[in-house]
């Protein structure tokens, strides 16, 4: 449906003006610093990212060093944020940038949609934010927003929905002030028109314009298709230690959590017996095999469901050894011996692994 947003704009940004945080990428919205936040705010909290927003900056302060820089020190830098792709794709989109556009982000709505990893959002809120080009940058809370000022009811799974969003913003968007209009939009979603719970409707400068309210239907709005049910795997994870180092594996480069490190581990849950039957099956000399307990980690579409073991050998297994690799669901790469310090500093480990990182000592 089109719906004209028009009366929203002056209310919008007087709101925005007295209650935007404070965020270091709004202090200095530079283009590479626009790009950066607007790549980890993706599926992560605001109250999250800022640290590893000024981290990454302090140590990639531009698209140079960006381009350049390894991709393992990379992934840890990401490690935390998750969908480690999006980090990948930075650097991917560093390289052109640095390879056809000087090292700088393009001031054109149309050039940077064809960078890697961005959409029409990214390049939507670059656009506006660094470059005052009145674009819309449409995300979930967006569309909560204005489905719910709109009171529509239409499914904004479907793509077709965002597309007429994003036209009837456009339509609209005030020129001088297109991203100061974007963030207004995407911060009262993020703080009053919620996602969970009840949305603080009292706070709203919007409140005389929402249709839901009036209505009372801002608890069915937004309206979304139910997402498949998460498909269950366990897991069994081994903390392998031996002379004070751990032993670590590089996941395939296809799959999940691709091409980062991760604990030894199957496809199936373990009791401790039949644990301790299994590594000396595959010719580990144990020491000693202390159960660590159960965990679980929730990614989008998949849960793993895991136990753990701590695991201490007599000695290193040797690098040759076919150990870690011969059944299904194991790692066929070779393993990494490294200490806690160096799992802690340099090694990418994702966060699907932190309940069980924290027995390294």
């Amino acid at each position: 449906m089109m719906y004209d947003y028009s009366s929203t704009i002056e209310f919008l940004l007087d709101w925005y003006d007295q209650n935007a945080r404070i965020l270091p990428w709004r202090e200095n919205p530079k283009p590479y610093y626009v790009w950066i936040s607007e790549i980890m705010l993706q599926q992560t909290r605001v109250e999250a990212v800022k640290s590893y927003f000024e981290r990454f900056i302090h140590a990639l302060p531009d698209i140079h060093s960006l381009a350049v820089v390894d991709e393992d020190k990379l992934l840890k830098l990401w490690e935390g944020l998750g969908y480690y792709n999006r980090a990948r794709n930075l650097q991917k989109a560093a390289v052109i940038l640095v390879r056809d556009y000087g090292g700088e982000l393009p001031s054109d709505y149309t050039e940077l949609l064809k960078l890697p990893g961005i959409g029409s959002y990214t390049a939507g809120a670059i656009a506006s934010i660094a470059f005052h080009i009145a674009e819309p940058a449409v995300d979930g809370n967006v569309l909560r927003v204005m489905m719910r000022v709109s009171g529509c009811f239409d499914d904004i799974t479907e793509a077709k929905v965002k597309k007429q969003l994003e036209e009837d913003i456009r339509a609209v968007m005030p020129k001088s002030r297109p991203g100061d209009f974007n963030q207004a939009v995407m911060e009262l979603g993020a703080t009053v028109c919620i996602p969970v719970g009840r949305p603080l409707c009292d706070k709203c400068p919007l409140v005389h314009l929402c249709q839901a309210y009036k209505n009372r239907t801002e608890d069915k709005i937004p309206v979304k298709k139910e997402k498949k049910q998460r498909q269950i795997k366990e897991r069994t994870i081994f903390v392998i230690e031996a002379g004070g180092e751990y032993v670590l594996y590089k996941r395939e480069k296809k799959g999940l959590l691709a091409g980062l490190m991760e604990f030894p581990g199957i496809e199936m849950k373990l009791s401790s017996s039949a644990a301790e039957e299994y590594l000396d099956k595959m010719g580990y000399s144990m020491e000693q095999i202390i159960p660590l307990g159960d965990a679980k980690h929730i990614f989008s579409h998949v849960e793993w469901h895991m136990t753990g073991y701590l695991v201490r050998l007599q000695e290193r297994v040797a690098e040759d050894t076919k150990i870690y690799g011969a059944e299904k669901g194991m790692n066929k790469n070779p393993p990494v011996w490294a200490s806690a310090k160096e799992i802690e500093e340099i090694y990418s480990l994702p966060s699907a692994f932190d309940y069980y990182k924290k027995f390294l000592i």
